[in-house]
């Protein structure tokens, strides 16, 4: 078993708590792991990259070499793109569809939406949206992992466990609130 995951997005959405649940789960998991991560200044909406890497096998270097990874899993559909050399041929792209504009020349998402119709595997969903049914505006970014769980290699009752440590010392409601997040990704993502 191995998944090279790029896990991108701009700073302050939640991408490195996506991380650090799924290296939580990947460790009960008994999987060796591998994390680098580069923050970009998230005062200012920028860049914030994470290379995961899990595997049954002891894994060497925690950077992803360029058509390697196995999914992106991205808070911002731009950013998703900016890292699409990384994807292997057959691997999958899981995004929120609402953009952060970030940036003064932002591309209109018509033609964001068009590169992404050229891409075989793929699940574009409003994670905000969804985060805002449940209640949990906070927990968009768990929504997103929900998504991507079906792709990771990892059983889905792991990242059950992994939200349960990581947000545990924020108290049980926070705990349940991105439970029923990281349920309704799943659902989502599933439904298509």
């Amino acid at each position: 078993m191995k998944t090279d995951i790029i896990l991108s997005g701009v700073g302050g959405q939640g991408i490195l708590s996506i991380a650090t649940v799924i290296g939580e789960a990947a460790l009960e998991a008994g999987l060796y792991m591998k994390q680098s991560e580069v923050h970009g200044m998230s005062q200012r909406g920028g860049d914030v990259q994470s290379n995961l890497r899990i595997s049954s096998e002891p894994v060497a270097s925690d950077l992803i070499p360029l058509g390697v990874a196995d999914i992106i899993i991205s808070l911002e559909p731009m950013e998703a793109l900016r890292h699409l050399s990384y994807l292997k041929k057959d691997g999958w792209i899981v995004t929120n569809s609402r953009p952060f504009e970030n940036i003064p020349d932002y591309p209109a998402m018509e033609k964001i939406l068009a590169e992404y119709k050229r891409l075989p595997n793929k699940v574009i969903i409003d994670v905000e949206q969804i985060a805002k049914d449940l209640s949990a505006a906070r927990a968009s970014n768990v929504v997103l992992l929900g998504a991507a769980s079906p792709y990771l290699g990892i059983s889905f009752d792991k990242l059950e466990n992994g939200i349960r440590n990581i947000f545990r010392r924020k108290g049980e409601e926070v705990v349940e609130t991105n439970l029923k997040a990281l349920r309704a990704g799943k659902e989502r993502a599933t439904s298509f």
